[in-house]
């Protein structure tokens, strides 16, 4: 295939679901802003809850990856009245994991955000905004998998559509929620929470009507999941949900190792890490590409294509990540203004948002091979490689040379960034060796 025609493929599926995934970094740049106008506890307990509410929903997480991997490979192996069995067995996952999930964190939604910080008003923030989000882990999953359905069969427009949609609800819910606007009550900090929640719901609505629709030929609600296809979906998801668990568990303990050093940090760190998503989520949307070309490549028995195809999306994906990255180190404090006027908290983001920018090319091979992988059904490999290097190597030196010696935000910054060029190192040589080749799911 020419270049100019691979790239137009990279572009005709990666596209729709980048753009998903900025619609996603901008709403949550939206969601900070809304609530960094409430004050620095505010900002800290929506972004304790945030990513306490990040843990839970990962494992459910890993049902969009898998349930795309065998969508893609069913496609390219011409099985047409079976691409949507995947999905089925998906949403079935995605219920019976939301059940327990949803009933630990309302209850114990307290005990966590109090083990993860001190400070009694960020605390209640976090807590409140913690338990609206729980609320709706089941169409975080039923979300995923729909994700997973769509992207898998080309068509990742339609998803786009309706992720434009949920998160203009969400935008419009949530600000009304916050500052008591269109005759809803003022919750604060809380409503954000809430409105996140109706948003994901209203999302699985339009994805159920979506799929009802077109997805019947293919087999959506059409037959019972059985045993061995749930297994097989379950060898695939859930080492990316637990690997998906462990980033966020990371996360988490990233936030509480800040929060030891002090809140207005753990107030920024929150605003740079929603920037960071800015340009990690388009990466990530491109890598999704990756998937669904390898997959598809894998189920017509090509691997020479499946890997070209992962080199290709490296290449797009690294030029696209450094344009994008070109406002973060040329003007942070423009950027930073946009979400809090202290400036205090903008001194302290400044040269962390600098990093950010001037380092997610380099982040651009581990963004993409990570969902390559996941497509060949690498995940189990995927998720070692994540864990050893966040909690054996990065996690430890950040608490170390964070407040344990007294090290400031901006030395953490720099080591999550050494931590992110050593990912895609390794990752760049698993898939030179193309031993994901040979998996068989």
């Amino acid at each position: 295939m020419p270049a100019r025609d691979r790239l137009k493929s990279i572009a005709t599926l990666g596209l729709p679901i980048m753009g998903g995934m900025l619609s996603q970094s901008l709403l949550n740049l939206i969601d900070a802003a809304m609530v960094g106008s409430l004050g620095s506890e505010a900002l800290a307990g929506v972004g304790l809850g945030s990513y306490a509410n990040f843990m839970a929903v990962a494992l459910v997480m890993g049902l969009g990856a898998g349930v795309q991997a065998m969508v893609a490979r069913r496609k390219g192996a011409g099985a047409t009245s079976e691409i949507a069995a995947p999905l089925n067995e998906g949403l079935l996952i995605a219920l019976l994991l939301a059940i327990p999930l949803t009933l630990f964190g309302w209850f114990q939604a307290d005990a966590i955000i109090r083990f993860l910080a001190d400070d009694p008003a960020v605390v209640e923030v976090g807590t409140h905004y913690f338990q609206w989000r729980v609320l709706a882990i089941a169409a975080v999953g039923a979300n995923f998998a729909f994700r997973g359905y769509w992207n898998g069969t080309h068509h990742s427009g339609r998803y786009l559509q309706i992720l434009v949609v949920m998160h203009l609800a969400n935008i419009g819910i949530s600000y009304g929620l916050i500052f008591g606007r269109f005759g809803l009550p003022e919750m604060g900090a809380e409503g954000s929470g809430a409105g996140t929640a109706i948003a994901m719901l209203i999302g699985s609505a339009l994805y159920f009507a979506a799929t009802w629709r077109s997805g019947r030929d293919h087999g959506f609600l059409r037959a019972r999941p059985r045993w061995r296809d749930i297994r097989a979906m379950l060898r695939l998801a859930l080492p990316n949900s637990l690997q998906q668990f462990l980033f966020a568990t990371g996360i988490t303990t990233l936030f509480w190792i800040i929060a030891q050093i002090g809140t207005d940090e753990l107030a920024v760190a929150h605003v740079l890490i929603n920037l960071a998503l800015f340009l990690i989520l388009p990466g990530v949307g491109l890598g999704m590409a990756a998937t669904t070309l390898v997959s598809h490549s894998l189920g017509q028995n090509d691997q020479e294509q499946a890997y070209r195809w992962g080199w290709d999306v490296v290449r797009v994906a690294g030029v696209t990540l450094f344009l994008l990255g070109i406002p973060f180190w040329l003007a942070p404090h423009l950027i930073l203004g946009l979400f809090t006027s202290d400036p205090n908290l903008i001194a302290l983001g400044e040269w962390p948002l600098r990093i950010t920018g001037l380092g997610m090319s380099l982040d651009a091979t581990a963004l993409v091979l990570t969902q390559a992988l996941l497509g060949a059904g690498a995940s189990r490999t995927v998720m070692g490689v994540n864990f050893g290097t966040q909690w054996l190597l990065f996690l430890p030196c950040a608490y170390v040379m964070g407040p344990a010696m007294g090290g400031s935000l901006l030395v953490v910054w720099l080591l999550q960034s050494v931590h992110r060029c050593i990912n895609s190192l390794i990752f760049a040589i698993m898939w030179r060796r193309r031993h994901w080749a040979r998996i068989d799911i």
